[in-house]
């Protein structure tokens, strides 16, 4: 059969593809070898999110007391029933997309899709011809050698997301948003956890400020953290626990623990599509693309986790409408990855945009700061969550450069930043534009205020 556009890899970059193509009229297929919504809606970013809530509401009724209110009895984390329920949200996300693909008349082909030609994808043997084919096939996560993945004791991300039983104790190798939201998932559960970080903070791609105040979040949790640490090996020992060995600041050493998560960062999933046939050039693990996502080989194009760029995401979305907006003719802007938001779902959340503190400073940037602490927010005060704060970077035009936020709810505030950033904003602007009250998203415009010198409430 004839397709104007087959996309391969149904995640949030192929799904989006497919949709956006039937949308400008052309007749689509996807091809997809696994679960219909690809890591993300399966895997990743929305069964993790259905762990988080009830991690969270275990804390609040742990914390009852605090809001006046008694509970009668004890409160006690259901492993299999919470991961129950982050299953039954993930299969009800997939079951959308499947609804969108029927309603948008998009084919889907089950198997594996390989490029076998020009304009030719094979699907285990069948072949399907297409005057476009956009490769969106994801990610998985990384193994390293030191740290074999064996599923019982070694996890990946995955084998974290489906444990119905919970371990006394557990390492966690890596703290970016994989590592430190499952390291925070299971700490507020009761497990005693252990993150091991090879760089120099916690959450390495944050900024410094942020870094520092969530260590102090882990520790709070009890959770050990050590930084500027390598893990030399991992093996399980006679007894069934694992033992990890470690040096770091303290010099060599050898933790144990029950489970073992490795977070240490994804791998592209480029094999077996016949890259190498079509001539289609890869570097570190990416396929090389231009700015509106098209390979070497006439015709096909990639998109999300497979070339450079942020492994996000909504990142892959974004990319997946360019691309196809591009092929249908429609003149899109390239994305600016500068203006890229990325958020970290523990507790307190973490939000950011733009540039940290340290590249500007390493840039040789000059800019000014404009800080508001959530301690000083009337909504985080009636709320009880007055960690964190909000942080904004100007250039010398009063201009945002980046936004860095740490506290409850922070990942639905960073929209404003994002978008002040996208239009050029300056801080007089943000200072000025009226923000409801009593809001968290108040503390965008103090902070903005802040920065102009005309703070009111600091």
């Amino acid at each position: 059969m004839k397709y104007d556009i087959i996309v391969i890899g149904s995640g949030p970059g192929g799904y989006v593809a497919a949709i956006r193509a039937a949308q400008l009229g052309r007749k689509v297929a996807v091809v997809e070898r696994a679960d219909i919504g690809g890591v993300c809606l399966n895997w990743g970013c929305i069964p993790t999110k259905a762990l988080l809530k009830s991690a969270q509401v275990y804390a609040y009724c742990k914390n009852a007391a605090h809001y006046g209110l008694e509970l009668e009895g004890a409160v006690r984390p259901d492993a299999a029933k919470i991961v129950a329920r982050s299953r039954g949200v993930a299969e009800t996300m997939s079951k959308g997309v499947q609804f969108l693909f029927k309603k948008n008349a998009i084919d889907l082909i089950a198997g594996h899709g390989r490029l076998a030609g020009a304009g030719c994808v094979d699907v285990d043997g069948t072949r399907y011809e297409a005057d476009h084919i956009i490769l969106a096939t994801g990610a998985r996560p990384r193994e390293m050698p030191f740290m074999p993945i064996d599923g019982v004791h070694v996890l990946s991300s995955k084998h974290a997301l489906t444990l119905d039983r919970l371990p006394e104790t557990m390492i966690v190798v890596g703290s970016g948003a994989i590592g430190s939201e499952f390291a925070y998932l299971y700490a507020s559960l009761g497990v005693k956890v252990t993150v091991v970080e090879y760089l120099p903070q916690l959450m390495p791609l944050e900024d410094e400020e942020v870094s520092k105040t969530m260590e102090r979040a882990f520790r709070k949790l009890r959770a050990t953290v050590l930084t500027s640490t390598t893990v030399k090996a991992v093996r399980v020992n006679d007894a069934g626990r694992c033992e990890v060995d470690v040096e770091g600041k303290k010099g060599a050493e050898t933790l144990t623990a029950d489970l073992v998560l490795s977070a240490v960062g994804i791998k592209s999933n480029i094999e077996e599509l016949g890259l190498e046939e079509a001539g289609i050039r890869v570097e570190r693990d990416k396929i090389v693309v231009d700015e509106y996502y098209r390979t070497d080989a006439p015709g096909v194009y990639a998109i999300g986790d497979i070339v450079p760029g942020p492994a996000l995401a909504h990142v892959a979305s974004a990319e997946a409408i360019c691309c196809v907006e591009a092929i249908c003719g429609l003149d899109p802007a390239p994305i600016d990855y500068t203006t890229v938001p990325s958020c970290v779902y523990t507790v307190p959340e973490v939000a950011s945009v733009g540039f940290t503190e340290q590249q500007l400073r390493t840039q040789g940037v000059e800019y000014k700061v404009g800080r508001f602490p959530f301690t000083a927010s009337g909504k985080a005060t009636a709320a009880g969550d007055r960690d964190g704060f909000v942080k904004l970077l100007f250039d010398a035009g009063d201009r945002l450069l980046g936004a860095h936020l740490v506290g409850a709810n922070v990942t639905e505030m960073i929209a404003e930043p994002t978008l002040a950033k996208a239009l050029g904003v300056t801080a007089h602007r943000i200072a000025r534009t009226i923000h409801a009250h009593p809001t968290l998203n108040e503390g965008v415009m103090e902070a903005a205020e802040a920065a102009t010198g005309a703070a009111i409430h600091l």
